[in-house]
């Protein structure tokens, strides 16, 4: 095979190693570009070391150390996982903070989609009715009239989208004062003022729960009075004596929800500016692909919406923290700063305390995709941030207070990523995979952007865009991001569906709780 066909990347010119993007790999004898030469086949998205690489001298990605040889590493040797051994993550004392200059992109203007206004100044890209639940134990009743609602009541409302339950495992059982309780409540309490529910609020609750609905509602400013003409916030309690029988439950949930149905029906789509989308990024099944195609094609796309005025937000700890010391440069001033290192600490505490550390987070088929080890993953993933500066830190399931880049304090995991994304206010998600994976929300649409051409056309009825044409050069990342961002325009304007969307298919919330249960 020549070497014009012996697709491999490497990313900066002090790498040792480079990854095989030729689809099926590279067989022995490969030539590639550099003129390495390929000792044994090698799968795609596996790195090759395009140079000797000695016992216990660094292997090089992205210009960082993702580990130290244990053995001599011959060129054209295929670089597997036990060959390296992972380096300590950087210290957070002493890190660069705010120190990089640079010159603000110009300001991308003229760009808008079809969204849903709220009264407290947010937007919609969908126009949901969704029912709070304060506890786990009306989960199943919660399901049940869910489908009634959909089935009875939602075909006589064509304006509104959907009915969706915001059921979990919280609420009772549990130590609600115990100081790390702040994250599922504080959560819980920014689920249900997502700007896709239209300020219309039900909760469900059984009456016993440690708790109660009421403490749900602290995080509103003004809250009306249930029953009067011009409430948005209905509660109802299944122990409620006037409620006879489980027959007697669902009427009284199905009489409230009307009421809220009623108002959505009233709201319309109309022009908003591209600055009213909150995006929420994420990776979920990821492979050594995904730092070279889909990340850094969605952190272009991230870098128009906050030239567009709008707001991004990253997040995964565990897939920052070996990353950290490129993004404190990054941030907009020392405050800034403190608050990422504070969190990169919480969480360091967080897995210490469960006898474990950041290396839990990959999985076997990240390591079948390529990626050796966290350190690798880390400084793919936080390519899907883009270039723009950090202005703002939260904490797991606060909401976003500024426009602009991010960082979403939250664990990795998919579930739990998109449930602290939603309550920090997201109203569109994008959300990058090599390996494949079905997920999806009912309450903001998910655009999936497909690693690999591979994965693309295996999953062409589940994939939105395939970003592995720039690993084949056919694209670049610019043009990738650009169809990215006008994807999220259409998608969240309702002229286009997503393919899980289509499907009807749809992940279940999960709350962070890393606080006692009882």
């Amino acid at each position: 095979m020549s070497a014009s066909l012996c697709l491999s990347i490497q990313v900066h010119q002090n790498d040792n190693v480079a990854v095989i993007v030729h689809d099926g790999g590279l067989d022995v004898g490969c030539q590639l570009v550099d003129g390495t030469i390929l000792l044994e086949h090698i799968p795609q998205g596996h790195k090759v070391a395009i140079r000797q690489i000695p016992l216990d001298q660094p292997v090089i990605r992205y210009g960082e150390i993702i580990g130290y040889a244990t053995t001599t590493i011959a060129p054209g040797a295929w670089v597997k996982e036990a060959d390296l051994r992972m380096p300590e993550p950087p210290a957070l004392a002493d890190l660069p903070i705010a120190t990089r200059t640079s010159t603000p992109a110009a300001a991308l203007e003229g760009y808008s989609f079809e969204g849903y206004r709220n009264r407290d100044g947010s937007v919609g890209t969908r126009n949901v009715l969704a029912i709070t639940t304060s506890v786990q134990c009306v989960a199943g009743v919660t399901e049940y009239v869910v489908q009634q609602i959909r089935q009875k009541l939602l075909p006589h409302y064509p304006n509104v989208d959907d009915i969706v339950g915001l059921t979990h495992s919280y609420g009772c059982g549990v130590a609600i004062n115990a100081p790390a309780a702040i994250v599922p409540i504080r959560t819980l309490q920014n689920l249900m003022r997502n700007p896709n529910f239209g300020d219309e609020i039900m909760v469900l609750g059984l009456g016993c729960e440690k708790l109660q609905p009421d403490q749900l509602l602290k995080a509103r400013s003004q809250i009306r009075e249930p029953g009067s003409e011009a409430s948005t916030v209905s509660i109802l309690s299944l122990q409620d004596e006037q409620l006879l029988g489980f027959g007697g439950m669902i009427e009284g949930i199905l009489a409230l929800a009307e009421q809220h149905l009623q108002r959505l029906n009233q709201r319309r789509r109309e022009p908003c500016p591209a600055a009213e989308l909150v995006v929420g990024v994420q990776c979920g099944g990821s492979d050594a692909l995904s730092g070279l195609t889909a990340n850094p094609a969605v952190g272009f796309a991230a870098d128009l919406i906050v030239r567009a005025g709008g707001s991004v937000m990253f997040s995964e700890v565990t897939e920052v923290r070996d990353a950290i010391h490129l993004l404190t440069p990054r941030v907009a001033d020392q405050e800034t700063g403190q608050a990422l290192l504070r969190e990169m600490a919480w969480f360091d505490e967080y897995l210490h305390t469960g006898r474990t550390d950041r290396s839990a987070n990959t999985t076997p088929g990240n390591k079948r995709g390529g990626l050796a080890n966290i350190v690798e993953k880390a400084m793919g993933s936080i390519i899907k941030s883009g270039s723009s500066a950090i202005v703002d830190v939260i904490a797991p399931g606060e909401r976003i207070r500024k426009k602009g880049l991010t960082f979403a304090a939250t664990p990795a995991s998919d579930f739990i990523c998109g449930t602290l994304q939603l309550a920090a206010g997201m109203n569109i998600h994008v959300f990058t995979t090599g390996r494949g994976t079905p997920y999806n929300l009912p309450m903001a649409p998910v655009i999936k952007v497909a690693t690999n051409s591979r994965l693309a056309k295996q999953w062409y009825d589940l994939i939105d865009i395939d970003a592995g044409t720039i690993a084949t050069g056919e694209s670049s990342i610019e043009q990738v991001g650009w169809q990215i961002f006008h994807k999220m325009l259409d998608v969240a304007s309702g002229r286009e569906q997503t393919a899980a969307d289509r499907l009807g298919i749809f992940n279940d919330l999960v709350l962070f709780n890393p606080a006692p249960v009882t």
